[in-house]
């Protein structure tokens, strides 16, 4: 055969290939605000393949039904894949799926071919494998922790580490794997990177939901044989105004009835402020490293801190709290600066397969500025570790209470996600907590506390 014939064959040969292994995963039966797939705008009735990439911005939603009638939801900030959806009716030992949350909060109710075949289903994180008992459960996760919830069923969660690997299907099981169930409510499994044994969390304040709530019109978990109890996004007896009709993946989906669209607006909207009451004290920031890694201690002990402050937001190791009083009111104009006073930092030398070390940094040379006539902040910083030095930068919004939300890093090098809140308290203060990448190997996770100039 002529090597341009046989370069031909062997190039179409690999595209059919490629196109069957492509299958159709699933239809998106409901989108809301920024969302997408692939490279493309999700929309309602769009075919969702194996392998695409998944995204939603800050206000946006995704309800995707699986072609045996299971569903896949991703909340806002969101990053996740179908990566397999191979459904074999006559042989269900032959069924293969797998699940991939990158970054955000998504929930996963098993199919009928997922409860089948149970042995061969896998919901990996960046650093847990989950497998299921026939589930209903929602996931939370950024590079350095996962935390999961169960609505019902069960979950088996292990951290990667010897034979658990991601490149792995079905359930990872053995000595250092743990089981959930939802009739441990309100109870949480959480990994962190590098500890393989998953932790049991009591106490419903780091849920998924809590991270990022639900919509009204979510389909509600059914009743739990188990605990007796309904559930939906792990909060027990929530009412339901509105469930989407969840039609068949084979059928033309018709258009759900939902509240009108929500504005999209990049920080989240709050309640309007109250007039300021002079008798109550201003609003204190809250912050510091909660998670112990090996001998870094936590300095932070976030359930007695949660007993007296709200939390706003964890990143990895770190968690930003703010106590009762006056919030800050956002003004219509204006700019203020902050000069940096306090920091932690850590940075980690990711090796692959739960292979981690860890390592103390400082962070100098900072500088925030917000820009309230914009609602937009931006901020930037060093941060040194034995003699190599990193620069990093941010950008965000600014919400009408002072909450700061970071433009997202995707993975770049030198460029921050950011959590944030400002603060009338010591006559103006600002405190966020972050994570960046350094390198291939190496990224940085911590806080900062800064004072008005």
């Amino acid at each position: 055969m002529p090597r341009y014939l046989l370069a031909t064959t062997l190039f179409a040969g690999a595209c059919i290939v490629q196109a069957a292994q492509a299958a159709d995963a699933g239809r998106i039966i409901f989108v809301a605000g920024k969302a997408s797939v692939g490279d493309q705008p999700a929309v309602e009735g769009g075919s969702v393949r194996e392998g695409e990439l998944l995204s939603t911005g800050s206000d946006g939603y995704i309800y995707v039904k699986t072609v045996d009638n299971g569903l896949f939801i991703l909340r806002p900030a969101t990053r996740a894949r179908i990566t397999a959806y191979h459904v074999d009716t006559a042989n269900p030992a032959n069924t293969r799926v797998k699940f991939e949350l990158l970054s955000g909060v998504a929930r996963s109710k098993s199919g009928e071919a997922v409860k089948q075949a149970r042995q061969n289903f896998r919901f990996n994180t960046p650093v847990a494998a989950i497998g299921v008992r026939g589930t209903d459960f929602t996931v939370f996760t950024d590079d350095h922790t996962s935390r999961v919830a169960v609505l019902t069923g069960g979950v088996v969660v292990s951290g990667f580490a010897g034979a658990c690997r991601p490149e792995g299907g079905g359930p990872c099981e053995g000595t250092m794997s743990r089981e959930l169930s939802a009739a441990q409510r309100g109870q949480l499994l959480q990994v962190t990177r590098g500890q393989v044994a998953p932790q049991l969390l009591s106490g419903s304040a780091l849920s998924p939901d809590l991270v990022s709530p639900p919509r009204t019109d979510e389909p509600v978990a059914k009743t739990d044989a188990t605990s007796g109890v309904t559930t939906n996004g792990g909060t027990p007896n929530l009412e339901v105004k509105k469930v989407v009709a969840l039609t068949a993946v084979n059928e033309q989906p018709k258009p759900p009835v939902l509240p009108a669209p929500e504005t999209p607006v990049p920080p989240p909207a709050v309640d309007p402020v109250p007039p300021p009451d002079p008798s109550r004290p201003e609003s204190r920031i809250v912050w510091g490293r909660w998670v112990q890694f090996d001998a870094y201690y936590a300095k932070l002990n976030l359930p007695t801190e949660m007993q007296n402050a709200e939390l706003l937001a964890t990143n990895g190791d770190y968690a930003l709290l703010r106590t009762p009083g006056r919030q800050f009111v956002t003004p219509n104009n204006g700019s203020m600066g902050f000069a940096l006073r306090d920091s932690d930092a850590v940075i980690y030398t990711d090796y692959g397969y739960g292979s981690r070390t860890i390592a103390p940094a400082t962070v100098s040379n900072g500088s925030l500025n917000v820009d309230f006539g914009s609602r937009t902040f931006a901020t930037n910083f060093t941060v040194l570790s034995k003699d190599e030095s990193f620069p990093f930068q941010a950008t965000g919004a600014v919400g009408s209470d002072g909450r700061l939300f970071g433009d997202e890093a995707k993975g770049r090098p030198g460029y921050l996600n950011v959590q944030g809140l400002l603060s009338n308290d010591k006559g103006g203060s600002a405190a966020y907590i972050f994570d960046g990448r350094i390198d291939a190997l190496r990224t940085v996770n911590g806080a900062t506390y800064w004072m008005r100039r």
